[in-house]
């Protein structure tokens, strides 16, 4: 700094404009409340990119969808539908409107990601190599984990099997009820973040399913015994994943898609965001716990899961979270970085 009594003394003057430019208050379109969420362009950029890649491996599987199947026509009318809605409020003069809105545009992505992922399952599944089970089967025993005993509890009580059922079904509920909430109450960066989250952990499961295939406990433990009880998730992955390698099946209908993906659990996964995404949302906070911790109550059996597969589920989940985290670090640096460079002062030093 130059001395205050020489000629080349800086003089020190107020800024020409308000201080709050640098640091913009929230509600300002270029402010860092604004940068909390990961934007809906990166979203919807990993929507096409997902897309192309599943297309991809679809092609490299010999597997195409069934595009006249009642399923798949039945998709194309929900996504049509909700497209029209969000159109129609594309100007809402409402509350209500802004919510049909975004909420129309949160039910989209979030399905959209979630069929995406459920069908590059079966490309996976075709393009993988054998079978992990019974190096997850060790782990459990080495937990400590008796699986079949945890499946004869529940076939010997039909009130278990019917709880089971129900908990485990959930999965479609909570996040309706969670895109729901965000939708009324202008959770705009939670809907955001949570759909990401959501993606990102859907494509950690696919890639560590390429690499641990297995055919879960009750296909793998049971196979000699008679089935007392046959949950939900049936016996598909050692039925369909055998079917798939042979390239027996070669068309998909969006309306029977099944889960062939026992490690890691993506049941556990989307239930610790789930639960994680609600602890920011008082109204619905004691729901996204209840519903979700039934339901991982029930994955073992009802989704045919290793602890372990569980245990990864949740590693999955963190990484998720840590990730869009990470995103959002990201955005406020480039929103500080672009509001100091729209700075009077700085273009003034640039040019």
């Amino acid at each position: 700094m130059g001395d205050p009594g020489s000629s080349h003394a800086i003089a020190w003057e107020p800024l020409p404009v308000p201080i709050s430019v640098l640091h913009p208050k929230p509600g300002r379109a270029e402010s860092v409340d604004s940068a909390r969420s990961i934007p809906p362009g990166w979203i919807v950029a990993a929507l096409a990119t997902s897309v192309v890649a599943t297309a991809v491996l679809m092609a490299c599987a010999r597997l195409s969808i069934a595009p006249l199947a009642p399923g798949t026509l039945i998709f194309v009318l929900v996504f049509g539908t909700l497209g029209a809605f969000h159109w129609a409020c594309q100007r809402p003069r409402t509350r209500l409107g802004q919510a049909v809105r975004d909420g129309t545009a949160y039910y989209a992505l979030f399905m959209a990601f979630s069929l995406t992922g459920a069908v590059a399952s079966y490309p996976v599944a075709a393009l993988s190599s054998g079978y992990a089970d019974p190096a997850l089967h060790r782990i459990d025993l080495a937990m400590q984990f008796d699986w079949l005993a945890w499946y004869r509890t529940v076939a010997d009580h039909r009130w278990l099997q019917i709880a089971g059922r129900v908990a485990y079904e959930t999965i479609y509920l909570s996040p309706a009820i969670l895109l729901g909430y965000c939708a009324l109450a202008g959770k705009r960066h939670t809907a955001h973040d949570f759909i990401a989250a959501t993606w990102l952990a859907a494509l950690l499961t696919l890639i560590a399913f390429y690499f641990i295939p297995a055919i879960g406990p009750l296909g793998y433990l049971m196979w000699r015994d008679p089935v007392a009880y046959l949950p939900i998730s049936d016996l598909w992955q050692p039925t369909l994943i055998p079917l798939l390698r042979a390239h027996a099946i070669g068309q998909i209908d969006l309306g029977h898609l099944v889960g062939l993906v026992s490690a890691p659990s993506f049941h556990t996964a989307a239930g610790v965001l789930m639960i994680a995404y609600g602890r920011s949302l008082p109204p619905v906070r004691v729901a996204m716990l209840a519903l979700n911790g039934a339901m991982l109550l029930a994955t073992p059996v009802e989704g045919t899961h290793y602890l372990i597969d569980m245990i990864l589920g949740v590693l999955v989940a963190l990484a998720a979270l840590a990730l869009v985290a990470a995103g959002r670090v990201v955005m406020i640096a480039l929103v500080h970085g672009k509001t100091r460079r729209n700075h009077p002062l700085a273009r003034r030093c640039i040019t």
